[in-house]
């Protein structure tokens, strides 16, 4: 059974930083791509970031470039997003999701706020 498991979030002040894991089990992590989606409230879900299977081509969102990274550890089966320089407009529940997949984790909530 297909189970990604999201956490590291929390309240932030603007400017400052987390880092996201995401654990995958019940498939073979380390030959699919893997995303990071967010979604605020009234807003549709976008992606932020994806990382190949090797973690060789990364892409991000435009909105999120220079301050974001994603990684991963195919040995741990886990996913990160490191978000620096966070804004208010980052406010979101985080998800992680392996392309071509359909599952979706629990999410975990990002507010940046003072």
């Amino acid at each position: 059974q297909v189970q990604l498991v999201e956490s590291g979030g929390g309240l932030v002040q603007p400017g400052g930083s987390l880092r996201l894991s995401c654990a995958a089990a019940g498939f073979t992590f380390s030959t699919y791509a893997m995303s990071w989606y967010r979604q605020a409230p009234g807003k549709e879900r976008e992606l932020v970031a994806r990382i190949t299977s090797t973690g060789g081509s990364i892409i991000y969102a435009d909105s999120v470039k220079g301050r974001f990274t994603i990684s991963r550890d195919n040995a741990k089966s886990t996913v990160y997003l490191q978000m620096n320089s966070l804004k208010p407009e980052d406010t979101a529940v985080y998800y992680c999701k392996a392309v071509s997949m359909t599952y979706w984790g629990q999410g975990t909530q990002v507010t940046v706020s003072s």
